[in-house]
């Protein structure tokens, strides 16, 4: 049965006093798959090792279901939970056979060694890796160790399934297709899932929901598409993926919208866009542009704000990525075209409101 898990001002400090998270609040419904998304040093992984019991906090309470299993002074062993981890590095027995590493999981919560093994088996079938049962580790790739590490984690039929940046060791191809296997395994086992990653494709491809943490505090929280198109700050901003960021100078023109002209522009059109949410911004402003928020325009009597001249060029299957030199204003990198520039082509681009984003100076 799928947990809910419920942290309320989450503090974690290390001795000498080198703060870890703080004041992390989260309520994560049951059945939810959550991504927390962060750079190394950001929180991610000790607040995943806080709610597996494996660290102390410091303060604040974590509870999981009904059940308080840290508040400070009260502090819940990892094998009292009733959860599943999926390690970065698989943690797999080298000595135990597939089937035996998978039947451990269900052996610690006191079933017989027969029992355990007839279990294994099915869940086995399931990941794809029935025939190499009585393999060893060593015998095995990267991605059949992780596919290990999962059925052993499902097996155990938990309500609460922590994955500690799994797919991090594999090769790219790899990562893409145990990707779609974990959020199929995962979303058929019912079971609510927290999973930590740097990769931001990664959290939007797999997530409900998505926590970006930064310097151990949680600095927004929800969907992907609400992270997406309404990023908090400008870290977060950057951090879930932008072509660029320019400096630009903002009139107001009607309640909650105002116009951009960014430098450089040479009479191009200005862009209307919502105005920043900072209380008293100035003129100037930053506006940060996701790769969807910027194109290139071909015909002469095309809409553009901005233009440029082409540096790098990438085929990427469906068209172009081009990095674009803007005079005085840096580089956007990501801008997609149907057909390909040549590098060192003077260009034209089209802002998409929806994909630019402004914040106070």
């Amino acid at each position: 049965m799928a947990e809910r898990i419920t942290i309320d001002g989450l503090t974690k400090v290390y001795p000498g006093g080198t703060g870890a998270l703080s004041d992390v609040c989260l309520d994560v419904e049951p059945g939810t798959f959550l991504v927390l998304l962060g750079p190394s040093g950001s929180g991610k992984t000790t607040l995943l090792r806080c709610l597996a019991g494996i660290e102390r906090i410091t303060s604040g309470r974590i509870a999981i279901g009904q059940a308080t299993v840290a508040d400070g002074s009260l502090h819940v062993p990892p094998d009292r939970r009733d959860l599943s981890m999926v390690f970065q590095d698989y943690a797999l027995w080298p000595h135990l056979t597939v089937t035996d590493n998978v039947a451990f999981a269900l052996r610690r919560r006191g079933h017989g060694r027969g029992e355990c093994r007839a279990r294994a088996r099915p869940m086995l079938d399931r990941v794809g890796l029935g025939s190499l049962a009585d393999r060893y580790p060593n015998q095995l790739s990267g991605g059949e160790q992780q596919r290990v590490a999962l059925a052993r984690a499902l097996v155990a039929d938990t309500g609460l399934i922590l994955c500690d940046e799994p797919l991090s060791n594999l090769d790219a191809d790899l990562r893409e297709r145990m990707r779609v296997e974990i959020s199929a395994l995962v979303r058929g086992a019912a079971a609510t899932t927290i999973y930590i990653t740097h990769d931001q494709a990664e959290a939007f491809a797999l997530a409900d929901r998505v926590g970006v943490l930064q310097h151990g505090r949680l600095v927004q929280a929800g969907t992907p598409e609400e992270i997406y198109t309404s990023p908090a700050t400008p870290f977060v901003a950057r951090f879930t993926g932008l072509s660029g960021e320019l400096p630009v100078r903002i009139r107001p023109v009607e309640a909650g919208f105002v116009e951009v002209q960014p430098p450089g522009a040479n009479g191009a059109r200005p862009l209307r866009v919502r105005a920043p949410a900072a209380p008293g911004a100035g003129p100037s402003a930053l506006l940060m542009i996701r790769p969807t928020g910027v194109r290139l325009v071909r015909e002469l009597g095309d809409e553009h704000h901005l233009t440029g001249v082409v540096a790098d060029v990438a085929f990427r299957g469906r068209g172009y990525e081009h990095a674009v030199d803007l005079p005085g204003s840096g580089r956007l990198t990501g801008v997609f075209a149907e057909t390909r520039s040549a590098r060192g082509e003077s260009v034209r681009l089209r802002l998409e409101p929806g994909g630019c984003h402004l914040f106070a100076a």
